[in-house]
């Protein structure tokens, strides 16, 4: 059963769930205004140049007004609390887990709320360009090209360690991780967290030093 709106943004019944409410300390029969001005506010007190061990609150009150400025999903967060938003009743996105990895650019939801953890998500791998001259008539028809490329494999001097054993150890930049978060500005003082490979490891979250690193691959590992 859906709960609807009453005017001025009231309700007729009380959400099933008030967590999203909570954190941005707002109630569940908050206007858009309120929770704009409480989201402000909360993002600008715990924004991690401000607070660097406040990333995670910042990402729950990041998430939380995604969900509650969006009259749709806000509406179906009201009616099913966060099942309902992962089911992908909220229109635009497939579900919560996709909004999540769109906002921060990976995680679960359920491992970000409580959850289980789980393993750090594979990198994806660099994209590969191949210049191909093709005429008009193969633009309008097409036409299949068989491509000669390079693959990476294991170095099989080192077996992929990319250097000598127990030599590496956790990058400094990313303390091991292998991503970094970075902050990006959206205009009207609203501000977006994401995550990116850290460039100073590749995304592996170690180093070698150089005079421990495989002649062969001088560290690559491939």
């Amino acid at each position: 059963m859906f709960f609807h709106r009453m005017n001025g943004g009231g309700r007729m019944n009380g959400p099933v769930d008030t967590t999203l409410y909570d954190i941005l300390n707002v109630k569940p029969n908050a206007t858009m205004d309120e929770i704009k001005k409480s989201y402000r506010h909360l993002a600008k007190e715990h924004h991690p140049d401000k607070n660097p061990s406040n990333g995670d609150k910042f990402k729950e009150i990041s998430f939380a007004y995604e969900v509650l400025s969006n009259p749709e999903r806000r509406e179906v967060y009201d009616a099913r609390g966060l099942d309902g938003i992962k089911e992908g009743d909220s229109g635009g996105y497939s579900g919560a887990e996709d909004l999540f990895s769109t906002l921060f650019g990976g995680g679960s939801l359920s491992s970000f709320f409580g959850g289980g953890g789980g393993r750090r998500r594979k990198m994806r791998g660099q994209d590969m360009a191949h210049p191909l001259k093709v005429s008009l008539e193969d633009l309008y028809n097409g036409k299949k090209s068989k491509l000669q490329l390079s693959k990476r494999v294991i170095c099989s001097t080192c077996h992929g360690r990319g250097g000598k054993e127990e030599a590496s150890y956790n990058c400094q930049e990313c303390r091991g991780a292998g991503i970094k978060s970075v902050i990006r500005k959206l205009g009207s003082g609203l501000i977006q967290q994401m995550q990116i490979q850290c460039p100073d490891c590749n995304g592996t979250g170690t180093k070698i030093p150089e005079k421990d690193r495989c002649k062969t691959c001088r560290g690559e590992k491939t």
